[in-house]
């Protein structure tokens, strides 16, 4: 496996990393445990470094099955996690989180959870899940700074945050790695966020590489989304959008053909061969999935093949916001 470094501060990864998400939260019910174990075991054994969880993610449950199946190999791997909601109460939703909490006291206290649940002494790459408009950024930079100063974490990062916060945190304490959304069927990042990382040194880590699975070309106008699947509320995934947004998909279908790869190699090669600075972190719960997403790694796309899908992709306008509205909001600032 290729390595990267993320941003100017050090921190070295492998060029993909796994998204772990959608083995306990989000994308239908948790998994089985202990094949999410032998995954993310396997993961390692097939050169993966970089692991993406949070405490949001169960709750809880993710940085637990992380931090029991990466034991055996703790300083070999980097583990990145987040902060930054808080639990609403039980007579309110359940134990749902829906409140941003980035208080310089709650991050200190969220930090003891997650460093129990991985399993570590420190946490490699710490990001603030969303920006609190309640709390200063430099409150925030703040926090993470103390918690760096007492080695509890070594990198700060942030995620889905605008250009003109990830330079007032970058002041306080300087930002490793940003996590944001980036793939062929959403390119926003392009006009403000990567001219700033890369002028601040900053690393890109995109999430939702493959479109949510949608770019793989495993989902279609007649998939059927479970009720716990979220992607069941999203508007790009109506069965009407998913019609209309196939056009992409057949778009690297033929890229994929004439690379002796898959559609969902090709959109992770072009993520790769953006920036080398940016290391993706496809999610899967499958084996077979993983070491496809993997193979991505060695397509290799020639400055004449990313012209060529620039100019194809430019004429494919996606259909449908990417969240629903009362998600959007909470998405950055």
């Amino acid at each position: 496996m290729q390595t990267r470094l993320l941003g100017n501060r050090g921190l070295e990864v492998s060029a993909l990393g796994l998204g772990c998400m959608g083995m306990s939260w989000s994308y239908g019910p948790p998994k089985d445990k202990a094949e999410m174990i032998a995954l993310l075991r396997a993961a390692v054994e097939e050169g993966v470094t970089f692991f993406d969880t949070a405490e949001v993610y169960g709750p809880y449950h993710n940085e637990e099955l992380l931090g029991e199946a990466l034991a055996p190999f703790r300083g070999q791997v980097v583990i990145a996690t987040k902060f930054g909601w808080a639990p609403a109460s039980e007579s309110e939703a359940n134990g749902r989180w829906n409140a941003l909490n980035s208080r310089p006291e709650h991050i200190k206290q969220a930090v003891e959870g997650s460093l129990k649940r991985l399993g570590v002494d420190v946490i490699d790459l710490y990001y603030q899940h969303r920006v609190d408009p309640a709390v200063p950024i430099e409150d925030v930079a703040g926090a993470v700074r103390d918690l760096i100063a007492e080695g509890k974490v070594k990198h700060f990062g942030l995620s889905e945050a605008g250009a003109a916060t990830i330079r007032r945190a970058h002041a306080v304490q300087p930002v490793t790695a940003l996590q944001s959304e980036y793939s062929l069927w959403y390119r926003e990042p392009e006009s403000e966020i990567l001219p700033t990382l890369e002028e601040l040194g900053i690393g890109f880590v995109p999430f939702s590489p493959l479109g949510k699975g949608f770019l793989t070309g495993a989902i279609n106008e007649n998939t059927q989304f479970d009720a716990t699947d979220f992607r069941s509320t999203v508007p790009r995934f109506t069965e009407e959008n998913r019609k209309a947004n196939e056009a992409l998909v057949d778009l690297l279908s033929q890229f994929a053909r004439q690379k002796e790869a898959t559609p969902g190699q090709i959109a992770l090669a072009w993520l790769l061969a953006r920036k080398p600075w940016i290391v993706p972190i496809p999610g899967t719960t499958k084996r077979n999935r993983l070491t496809e997403n993997l193979g991505a790694v060695d397509v290799k796309l020639t400055a004449d093949d990313l012209d060529k899908l620039e100019e194809a992709a430019s004429n494919i306008t996606i259909q449908g916001a990417r969240y629903p509205a009362e998600m959007e909001k909470k998405s950055g600032l």
